[in-house]
Parts: C-alpha cells; sequence; structure tokens
C-alpha cells in the first residue's frame, strides 16, 4: 500500500519510481502515472519536474477525496495497447477503498501523450458512487520538484493565457491549464508535514479566487490547490476534468506546448462525443459585459435533458435558468443580475452527461 512511505522534502526519485506503473517518453516530455493516479514529469534527461500532481474530490469541509488518505485501486494503472486517439495513453482508476470515507467516488484517469509533445493531457472522470447527489468539487494537488530540487520557486499565474506557472530563475518552466471549466480558486503554500486534512483541503479549494503570484521561501517549496465551480451528480452520474501540463526551457516554449496540448484537447473532446452531442452548442451572452441582464443563447441536437446554472466565483449557485427537457433547436434564456454585486460569472449548460462553461462580465 502506498502510505507505508511518508512523502517528505527529500523524498527521492528511486522512491517515486517504486510506486510508477506505466511510463511513456514523447521524446520532449516523460509521463508517469501511478497505481495510485498520480502524475510525475520528467524532461527528456530524466530529471524530475513534477513530484505529485492528484485529484481532489470535495463535498464539505470533512469530506474531501485525496490521493494521500484516501485512494486505493479500482483497476489497474496500464498502458494502453494501440490508442484511438493519441499516440501514447495511460489508463487507471481509484475509489475510496483505502478509508472508506465520504466522498464515495470513482476517478478514472486517461493520460495522453503524441510524439514529440512537450505535454500531456489529462481526463479525470469523477463518478458519484453513493446512493444519494452529491455537489462534486473538483481540483489538484500539486507539488513541484523543477529541477529535482524543492524550495524557493514561485507559482504565478498567467491572467491571458490561463496558466498556472511554475518556475525557478532560469530552469526548466512547468505549466498548468484547465481545460474543461474555468479555475474558480487558486491558492500555494509552503509545503508542510500532515498538510493532507480534509478541512483544510476544502479550505484551500474554496479560497475563492485566483492568486496571482506565490514566492516559496524555504527549501520545502509549495505547494499549489486548485479547484473549478462544483458539479451536482446524481447517484452512478459522472463529468469529465481535463488539464494540460507542459514543460518547457523557458515561459513561452512551455506556453507553447500548453496551446498545443489544448489544440489536442479540442480534436480530441469532438471525437470521443456521439455525433448528435457534438451539435450542442453554448453562445457567450449578450451583452457581454452588461449591466444588469444579459441573454444566455445555445443550441440542442435532440431533445434531452438541460441544466443551465449561474455560478459565482466562488463557485455558489447563484440562479437555475433551466431545468428541464427540452426540445432540440435553439433556446435562449434571460438572467437578470439587478441585485449582484459587479464582477464575473459563470454560467454551465449540462446536456445529458456533457457540460459546457461560459464567462461573464457584471458592471455596474
Amino acid at each position: 500500500m502506498k502510505k507505508n512511505l511518508l512523502l517528505a522534502t527529500t523524498l527521492s526519485l528511486f522512491t517515486i519510481q517504486l510506486f510508477s506503473q506505466a511510463t511513456f517518453s514523447t521524446g520532449a516530455i516523460t509521463v508517469e502515472i501511478s497505481e495510485y493516479a498520480s502524475l510525475q514529469l520528467f524532461t527528456p534527461d530524466d530529471v524530475f519536474q513534477l513530484d505529485r500532481a492528484s485529484i481532489l474530490v470535495g463535498t464539505g469541509s470533512a469530506s474531501v477525496f485525496d490521493y494521500w488518505n484516501d485512494a486505493d485501486v479500482e483497476e489497474p494503472t496500464a498502458l494502453v495497447g494501440n490508442p484511438e486517439h493519441s499516440d501514447f495513453e495511460v489508463y487507471g482508476s481509484i475509489n475510496n477503498a483505502f478509508s472508506g470515507a465520504a466522498p464515495d467516488v470513482i476517478v478514472s484517469l486517461n493520460a495522453y501523450g503524441w510524439n514529440n509533445g512537450g505535454y500531456v493531457l489529462l481526463k479525470f472522470n469523477i463518478k458519484n458512487n453513493e446512493a444519494t447527489p452529491i455537489d462534486a468539487l473538483a481540483g489538484l494537488d500539486i507539488i513541484p520538484y523543477i529541477n529535482q530540487e524543492y524550495g524557493f520557486d514561485s507559482v504565478s499565474y498567467n491572467v491571458a493565457d490561463e496558466v498556472i506557472r511554475f518556475h525557478r530563475g532560469a530552469q526548466t518552466n512547468m505549466g498548468l491549464k484547465l481545460l474543461s471549466a474555468p479555475l474558480a480558486s487558486l491558492y500555494s503554500f509552503e509545503w508542510f508535514s500532515d498538510y493532507t486534512v480534509d478541512t483544510s483541503y476544502w479550505n484551500w479549494m474554496n479560497y475563492g479566487s485566483l492568486q496571482p503570484l506565490y514566492a516559496s521561501t524555504t527549501v520545502d517549496g509549495p505547494v499549489t490547490i486548485t479547484a473549478q465551480a462544483p458539479v451536482t451528480l446524481n447517484p452512478a452520474e459522472s463529468f469529465d476534468v481535463y488539464y494540460a501540463f507542459a514543460l518547457g526551457a523557458d515561459e513561452q516554449t512551455m506556453l507553447a506546448n500548453i496551446e498545443e496540448a489544448a489544440l489536442k484537447y479540442n480534436g480530441l473532446v469532438s471525437s470521443v462525443r456521439d455525433l448528435p452531442v457534438a451539435g450542442l452548442k453554448l453562445g457567450q451572452n449578450q451583452p457581454n459585459p452588461f449591466a444588469q441582464a444579459t441573454t444566455i443563447s445555445y443550441q440542442l441536437p435532440q431533445k434531452g435533458q438541460v441544466s443551465l446554472k449561474v455560478y459565482d466565483m466562488v463557485g455558489n449557485e447563484i440562479a437555475v435558468l433551466a431545468e428541464a427537457i427540452q426540445e432540440a433547436g435553439p433556446h435562449a434564456v434571460e438572467f437578470n443580475a439587478a441585485n449582484l454585486p459587479a464582477g464575473f460569472y459563470y454560467y454551465t449548460l449540462r446536456y445529458e452527461d456533457v457540460m459546457k462553461t461560459g464567462k461573464m462580465t457584471l458592471v455596474k
């Protein structure tokens, strides 16, 4: 079991490899996925850049599913032979059997890579395995290990490109971008022993804004926690979360690799959907920015169950604009925000098992 070893800042590459279950190298990046669905990254010269990135799923202050306390093997992690959507693929899944604590979720991970690509695309599918609905807050727990060293590195947020950057001087840059939904929360702090506590995770995941810069001041280095807006899941329902990770010799190379990963994401998402669902469209609200009311338009390829909701930056549900079975074709709903404060808001359309999200700006 993975709990035989205590995570520490002196954790060696050898120790990590003891737990690695599947590895591939694109020629520009080496990707390792552990049996508990955590990600490690290396440059082509086998220098460690990422200690761990692992999924978090929270439903309350005492109920956060994480790698260290809860995860156990549901399906063994393994390389996929003859991948359909990429040149390399790893698949595995985890459950909460190690702790048996809430939330009871099953998380499946697909890691996709392409020849000579300096990036990896991660897809987490989060399934509600409980008997009642849950509001699932999804995020990542990230420990950088830039050039195989901890400490004195920085975590910054590039607003224009929506990329989280991990960097130290002129050394390798690592980037992360949430592709499938807006990033709602970003918080970093200095690593300390036993930080993996549900109440702490929950508070960090609900930080509610995007920390622009965190500079590590010790040899321990930073831990970064991300989150998106919560998703309501009925029993046996699931949703997908996509992230791109990339490496680069400098910031511009890393950002170019993130952009390539985003293009692969667009192609992959289109290819894995059924043809009718591919016709689903969610438009930009009009007008945007808006001062009082705005209209959100969308198009359904077939008759189906629809949910359209508005969230604030913290992930609080602000309004339910649609919750019904609707006919195929175009639809438009007015959102009145006269009583709301100025700021950014998100609107999320769910059609059957597909989710699309837009961002709008309220001005006063």
